[in-house]
């Protein structure tokens, strides 16, 4: 499903456009389509993010540093994001012990609280998934109001707090394969395990006389 954020430029039948006209109006539509492809940069520092849970109770992405977080920016009302939903709630049973966190992010028109609510119920989601608006995604996704974008849109944190991989405009399709998921994070919860997790052997120092 895609989120259009872009203009439209409805054309007026049978009407002569100068040579100038053309050519500011194939700019805005090449600048348009180029969008489709553009990303922020990976990795950065991942940036603050405010929503609110079901309850309405509000909720810092901080609060789960030390932590690697997936990040599905999602539709209620697009069957692929429920799919991928389904797909992480999977990967939450296997790798939550291990310090892995997901979180939904809800951002349809007019979303409230008792319809993420039914969406966990219905679904019988085990991770935290709360609601925003679009402009907070946009944001949060360093992205303008008038780009368009495909949902989900997925974004990988690692227990830094660093941003290691995140959807094109375009979506992206390693991010919503399960396989290649589960290596993925399985590759940031061992690199990023706390120094001294692994035992350490050393031969016993002689005592100098």
């Amino acid at each position: 499903m895609i989120v259009n954020r872009a203009p439209s430029f409805p054309g007026k039948g049978g009407q002569t456009v100068p040579a100038k006209s053309i050519t500011a109006v194939a700019a805005l539509l090449a600048l348009a389509v180029s969008s489709l492809f553009a990303t922020a940069p990976v990795p950065r520092k991942a940036p603050e993010l405010k929503f609110l849970d079901p309850s309405g109770k509000e909720i810092l992405l901080s609060s789960f540093g030390g932590k690697v977080v997936i990040i599905e920016f999602m539709l209620v009302k697009c069957p692929h994001c429920l799919r991928v939903a389904q797909m992480i709630n999977k990967l939450n049973g296997e790798l939550g012990p291990r310090g892995f966190q997901p979180v939904g992010i809800v951002f349809d028109d007019g979303i409230n609280g008792s319809t993420v609510k039914k969406f966990i119920d219905y679904f019988k989601v085990a991770y935290t998934v709360g609601y925003t608006t679009s402009d907070n995604v946009d944001s949060y996704l360093g992205r303008e109001e008038k780009e368009r974008f495909m949902v989900p849109q997925i974004v990988v944190i690692d227990r830094k707090g660093v941003i290691r991989a995140q959807s094109r405009p375009v979506r992206e399709a390693n991010l919503e394969d399960e396989i290649y998921l589960r290596n993925f994070l399985n590759t940031l919860l061992i690199e990023s395990a706390p120094a001294g997790s692994a035992k350490k052997t050393t031969s016993p120092r002689k005592k100098m006389n």
